[in-house]
């Protein structure tokens, strides 16, 4: 029997802008994939302090489940200059190195007129180093499952683009749902090892196309239907480091083969 694969991996640099695949990642203990919601964008005054980075909620700043505009754009990040280059309608809108503060001010000046009535006061770029703008307070890898994706296609009755969950881990070769036997257990991929801590539970941002940023589907209603429940996905956390690639087997405890 042949095991799980890596499909894909992403990462997500600004938080609820576009996706970024990547051909490999390097995996530290205790931390998300490097360069993952390593930015977010304030929607009004957060109580953020870079000094002193913790989390917060997903609501304080600009993100998919209440700003499904975002999903129009095209952004890119380059690590290098660290610049965001912001593409609308396949034009450059704004481009800013996220560094320095002028480049800072021209990425907001762009969504203080995109997100203008949206907005509960000037969108501010926030970032600390070493912290991520995660949905949840822990340090987390999240991993979909695409048989599970596929099981609500069939359920939604329509075609289900599986960046809809914005997932960094994309794993094809499990049955639907497999990955929830894995909660509180250890998975391997290549040299390295994860705990699976808990099931992701999804919100309205999942009912957003990620191309267009058209509010077409009802997914967790439908999950919730159809399933009796709400998740897809897992969160792990890296216990032991290392470097993952597409292509790369998982390897399940030996109590659940």
């Amino acid at each position: 029997m042949s095991l799980p694969t890596i499909e894909s991996i992403y990462r997500y640099p600004v938080k609820g802008l576009s996706p970024e695949q990547l051909h490999h990642a390097a995996l530290t203990p205790g931390r998300p994939i490097a360069g993952d919601r390593m930015y977010a964008i304030e929607n009004g005054p957060s109580g953020f302090d870079p000094a002193e980075p913790r989390y917060y909620p997903k609501a304080r700043f600009l993100m998919l489940m209440k700003n499904e505009r975002l999903a129009g754009l095209d952004t890119q990040y380059n690590d290098v200059t660290n610049t965001l280059t912001v593409r609308l309608n396949g034009k450059d809108a704004a481009v800013g190195d996220l560094s320095t503060v002028a480049g800072r001010e021209d990425i907001e000046s762009f969504f203080a007129g995109y997100c203008a009535d949206e907005l509960r006061g000037a969108p501010k770029v926030l970032q600390a180093p070493g912290h991520s703008f995660s949905d949840v307070a822990a340090k987390v890898v999240s991993i979909i499952n695409l048989a599970s994706v596929s099981a609500v296609e069939n359920a939604v009755g329509q075609p289900v683009d599986p960046l809809r969950f914005r997932g960094n881990l994309f794993v094809s070769g499990w049955p639907a749902w497999r990955e929830f036997d894995l909660v509180g257990k250890e998975i391997s991929i290549a040299d390295t090892k994860l705990k699976v801590t808990k099931r992701i539970v999804r919100c309205a941002a999942t009912n957003v196309e990620p191309h267009t940023g058209i509010r077409d589907l009802h997914i967790p209603e439908t999950i919730m239907q159809a399933f009796g429940h709400m998740d897809c996905g897992v969160y792990a956390e890296v216990i032991h480091g290392g470097d993952i690639k597409p292509g790369d087997e998982l390897h399940e405890p030996k109590e659940l083969l």
